[in-house]
């Protein structure tokens, strides 16, 4: 099962890195005809996200790598990593091309071709497509790289749509129209700024090992309490790390239980949390005694 959630996770960022290779030349070559700032902008990202997704695709190949003596935890965070890489390039991408973007107001503008519009619209189809599949899996396996892969998948549908409506609409707009296209530009480096800034706080709480998703953490209660001869959960604390989980957890018995008795109780809570949560990678369980106030327990 849990093989299975990489490989569904790597035929995503596959199929973006595919798309995103096709766009970059389109956009490239349709903004140079067209002599468009809009769509080469749009296609500069676009060679961002194909280094993106050739990250991602990487990461998710070393979180499989299994534990060794310098990474006893596994190699999960890799797809973690992955992700807070992506937001930092979309953000910073977006801000170098807002930079370029300004500069040319000072110099003559033009009002790019219809053409233009059309190649940007038809892009902004493929973009929302390959977005809605990605998010999909990404929700599925709760990917933090892969929510980041496709947020970026949406940034790029909604700024290549704004470029199509700007760009057609610019020759019949009189003066004005020389302006739409760097201002379309504009809009879209301040959308990807917004959207890198977003996904890099949601991975950075990840890395930094916050609690897991409440529905996720009452799940491993309901389970863990479910198991016989435990009285209940003193503690738990269940950290995503990639797109695993691993668990710790103080399980209370009976005092008066002996070691062995405990042990059991133990292993059952273990084995039965990673028999029903697959993609839990690991779990700690520890055991404190029921008659003793969970003040004065031991941690």
């Amino acid at each position: 099962m849990r093989q299975r959630l990489y490989v569904d996770a790597k035929r995503a960022a596959v199929w973006g890195l595919g798309v995103n290779f096709l766009l970059v030349l389109s956009k490239l070559a349709g903004g140079i005809a067209t002599g468009s700032a809009a769509l080469i902008a749009d296609a500069v990202n676009s060679i961002g996200d194909v280094a993106s997704s050739m990250a991602v695709r990487g990461a998710l190949s070393m979180a499989q790598v299994e534990e060794d003596d310098d990474h006893p935890y596994g190699h999960t965070k890799a797809e973690s990593i992955a992700g807070l890489s992506v937001s930092l390039l979309v953000a910073f991408s977006a801000g170098l091309l807002a930079l370029e973007t300004i500069k040319r107001f000072g110099s003559e503008l033009e009002v790019p071709g219809i053409a233009a519009g059309l190649i940007a619209g038809v892009c902004a189809v493929i973009k929302e497509v390959i977005y809605r599949y990605t998010m999909r899996v990404a929700k599925r396996l709760s990917s933090s790289s892969l929510t980041a892969v496709a947020w970026d998948h949406r940034s790029d549908a909604i700024g290549s749509g704004l470029v199509a409506v700007s760009l057609i609409a610019a020759p019949y707009v009189g003066d004005w129209g020389r302006y739409i296209d760097p201002i379309a530009a504009l809009c879209v480096c301040a959308a990807l700024i917004y959207t890198g800034g977003k996904i890099f706080l949601s991975t950075a709480a990840e890395l930094m090992d916050q609690q897991a998703d409440e529905e996720t953490v009452q799940q491993v209660r309901e389970i863990a309490e479910a198991v016989g001869g435990v009285q209940a959960v003193e503690k738990l604390r269940v950290r995503k790390s990639g797109l695993e989980y691993f668990i710790e957890i103080h399980v209370q018995v009976e005092g008066m239980m002996t070691v062995d008795a405990g042990h059991r109780i133990a292993h059952h809570v273990k084995d039965q949390l990673l028999i029903s949560l697959p993609r839990v990678r690991d779990v700690h369980v520890h055991i404190e005694p029921f008659t003793c106030s969970t003040e004065f327990a031991a941690d």
